[in-house]
């Protein structure tokens, strides 16, 4: 299996983006460097060739496109997740999270029936290696608070005052 990457851009928005045959498989920060999604890909699939493919990876950038120009509040694309099955709970748990709602990190450990697991959320929510399109930055602190975001606090801030501004 191959696994294709591209940088993706859109107004003030750039981040890298890749993909496997089964879904895209992550989405990240342009400020962090290319080497960190490299780093993150090699250690999930340790034996996979890693190629710089835009076309393969434009249909994932439609919906991403979509999504920031406003027009798209739900992603339908597929997505191919590596981690623990714990972390896998987490993540479809975050898929259900409505667009320009927040919840806390205890609602998802209630959610997926591990009410005393928060922190263990938490850092599920933090190895999540498809931001936006599973969305981590709707999840706040218990006091209403930003917490912890890989593309930065700007950017979680960012995105949830966009969807709020977008939601119908």
């Amino acid at each position: 299996m191959t696994i294709y990457w591209t940088t993706f851009q859109h107004q003030t928005w750039k981040f890298y983006a890749a993909a496997t045959e089964k879904g895209l498989c992550y989405l990240g920060p342009h400020h962090l460097a290319v080497n960190e999604m490299e780093v993150f890909l090699h250690k999930q699939l340790p034996n996979e060739e890693i190629k710089e493919n835009e076309n393969v990876l434009n249909p994932y950038m439609l919906e991403l496109q979509e999504y920031l120009e406003g027009k798209r509040q739900k992603f339908e694309l597929d997505v191919d997740l590596y981690g623990t099955a714990f972390q896998q709970k987490v993540w479809q748990a975050l898929q259900q999270i409505p667009f320009g709602q927040t919840v806390t990190y205890s609602d998802i450990a209630e959610s997926i029936e591990k009410p005393q697991a928060v922190r263990a959320v938490g850092a599920a929510i933090g190895a999540n290696p498809i931001f936006i399109i599973v969305p981590c930055h709707r999840v706040i602190g218990k006091n209403g608070a930003l917490t912890g975001f890989r593309g930065g606090l700007d950017m979680k801030e960012r995105l949830l005052l966009f969807e709020k501004a977008k939601e119908t």
